[in-house]
């Protein structure tokens, strides 16, 4: 889905709309490219009794399949309601709701009430937010081995991509808004944290890297 950032409650209501779509595009038509790429990334450092924490989780598909390779339990924390109904009715589905627990909200704020877990998920979040600085290392303070993300990349035609959707959100007078953030910047936040890049790859727009914590921190 599109990433944004602004009005938290606006961001919510505005990709409620969008649940049912992306529950059926899932249901069809399985991951995205860049979402295969990220499951890879995460899964050659084993998955086998793990504890994953998705942020923005969306319909639950990502951690839903993570689970079904080996993850032990899975935390979605999103700011949409309907995107969390879905969420639920996939993992019911899948026979997966006994090891899937959903929080609604801001994950920045809810974070003082969040379990520490093995691997972190941010799949189209950071361009979520505004100050990425501070949802990133939020987000580092719960991992407690493996850190993996996709966001979009430094590029023209990205940025191309991200003012259309800008634009688009101002003619429709939507408070929510995308970001592009530096990724030198963001690889030093993470590995100034203390992790190692252990995996990278790229589409035309996302970029997805996983980091690890090396065994001995970890």
């Amino acid at each position: 889905m599109p990433c944004c950032g602004g009005d938290t409650s606006a961001i919510g209501g505005f990709f409620s709309r969008f649940a049912p779509l992306l529950s059926w595009r899932y249901r069809h038509f399985g991951l995205d490219a860049s979402q295969h790429k990220l499951i890879a990334g995460i899964g050659q450092e084993g998955l086998d009794g793990t504890s994953i924490l998705e942020i923005g989780c969306g319909v639950g598909f990502l951690h839903q399949t993570l689970l079904r390779y080996g993850a032990e339990k899975a935390v979605g924390v999103e700011l949409s309601e309907r995107m969390l109904y879905e969420a639920h009715a996939l993992a019911e589905a899948e026979g997966l709701s006994e090891r899937t627990h959903y929080r609604l909200g801001d994950f920045v704020e809810l974070a003082p009430r969040l379990e520490t877990a093995d691997i972190v998920i941010l799949d189209k979040v950071v361009c979520c937010y505004p100050d990425a600085k501070t949802l990133i290392e939020t987000s580092l303070d719960k991992c407690a081995g493996v850190y993996a993300l996709t966001y979009p990349r430094e590029r023209l035609v990205v940025r191309l991509y991200v003012g259309a959707y800008n634009l688009f959100f101002w003619l429709i007078r939507a408070r929510i808004r995308n970001y592009v953030h530096d990724p030198k910047a963001i690889e030093a936040w993470i590995t100034e944290a203390g992790l190692e890049k252990v995996f990278e790859d790229q589409t035309l727009l996302w970029l997805t890297q996983v980091y690890a914590r090396p065994l001995e921190a970890a």
